[in-house]
């Protein structure tokens, strides 16, 4: 059950930030911009990994959150 919701929330961010970055790219042409993905210079996982940097942010500073809660 924790688990699907940490990867709705993963999903969440990845969705948000790639709309977010590219959103003219992913409203004009939305396949070729998924296309062209293995030529960035970024690389073909950077927005994996770019979303699982922000992931591990926020749920550090959920855990201090919760920390102060107790």
């Amino acid at each position: 059950m924790r688990l699907a919701k940490e990867l709705k929330i993963f999903l969440f961010l990845l969705l948000l930030l790639s709309l977010g970055m590219h959103f003219g790219a992913w409203m004009d042409h939305p396949l070729e911009h998924f296309r062209h993905l293995s030529q960035s210079s970024l690389g073909v996982w950077h927005p994996l990994f770019l979303t699982l940097i922000l992931y591990v942010i926020i749920l550090f500073l959920r855990g201090i959150v919760q920390l102060f809660r107790r």
